[in-house]
């Protein structure tokens, strides 16, 4: 039965029909939140039982005396494992070899990858996903091939570095290039410059595509130069592309692990000690895992803290 009139319902019968689609939008909704947490909940639950619960452990156990493998109570004794911390040498020299990874590492990363994809992002597309290819295979090859092949490059006998140096008259004799304090650390910056740089270009050849061509086009005919097209118009644009390369390239800086694992071990004499390496070599190898864990701690806070730096300055800009 048709209830309008002149086209119209009642004022009664339309605040009826108002209300009642009105509860089951509200249904509606309800019923696929309910389906979007249910599709997230195996996600949520692997987030919240290896990665919530681990930071707090973390916390947690940096306040007492915790060991592994050994039938010993965990004894509470405070703030003692961060104070030890400033009277330890190595974690010292870790800090600082870890300090100087990121402070050589992220600017020249940054740099190289956006002068790369300056270069490139106008090429053909076959000639462009060759480059891409080219720079992004360091990144999907995984880390122990990768670093297999550079220690091979770098060993003392038969590297490709120490042959062709001595058959160039570059080098007077092989150089021990893992083995020596003054090359070691240069090398494991060298590396992980390499395998760093891939993914920045590719974001950068996407910023830089998706740059306004009509504002470079009146920008050029007002008479504009190329260092001021890209100060003025470019860089704006790619400023968060950047500030996500800088965070996410000062993070893997700071956890650089299995390049100090599989070519140095920390060596020789600490030279290539990082913090990451020294919070393993605590807690898996002399079980202090309380102390392990307050280096953690204090590294999750410096993390943070250049990270909300890099945020504060980009904001600024």
């Amino acid at each position: 039965m048709d209830y309008r009139i002149n086209g119209f319902y009642p004022r009664g019968r339309g605040e009826k029909m108002d209300y009642v689609q009105s509860n089951r939008s509200k249904i509606l909704a309800q019923r696929e939140t309910r389906s979007a947490y249910l599709f997230l909940l195996p996600s949520l639950v692997f987030f919240l039982g290896f990665v919530i619960f681990p930071m707090i452990l973390c916390v947690y156990t940096s306040f007492f005396d915790a060991t592994m493998g050994k039938n010993v109570a965990d004894q509470f004794i405070g703030l003692k494992n961060y104070t030890e911390l400033f009277g330890d040498s190595i974690f010292q020299k870790a800090l600082k070899n870890t300090l100087i990874i990121v402070l050589v590492s992220v600017p020249t990363v940054a740099i190289f990858s956006l002068w790369v994809a300056s270069a490139i992002y106008k090429m053909k597309g076959p000639v462009l996903s060759a480059f891409r290819c080219i720079f992004y295979l360091p990144v999907v090859t995984g880390s122990v091939a990768v670093t297999v092949v550079w220690k091979w490059m770098f060993h003392n006998y038969y590297g490709l570095f120490n042959y062709v140096g001595t058959h160039t008259g570059v080098l007077e004799k092989n150089i021990n290039w893992l083995g020596d304090a003054r090359f070691a650390l240069p090398c494991i910056i060298l590396i992980l410059f390499t395998t760093s740089v891939g993914q920045p270009i590719v974001l950068y050849v996407s910023a830089l595509g998706n740059v306004d061509d009509s504002l470079v086009e009146a920008a050029s005919v007002d008479g504009a130069t190329d260092l001021q097209l890209f100060w003025k118009i470019k860089w704006p644009q790619i400023m968060p592309t950047t500030l996500y390369i800088l965070v996410i390239t000062t993070i893997n800086s700071f956890q650089c692990f299995a390049l100090i694992q599989l070519l140095t071990s920390g060596g020789p004499n600490h030279s290539t000690d990082t913090v990451m390496y020294y919070i393993y070599y605590t807690a898996f190898k002399l079980y202090r895992y309380g102390y392990g864990n307050a280096m953690g701690v204090i590294l999750a806070i410096i993390i943070a803290l250049l990270s909300a730096l890099q945020f504060q300055l980009a904001k600024e800009k």
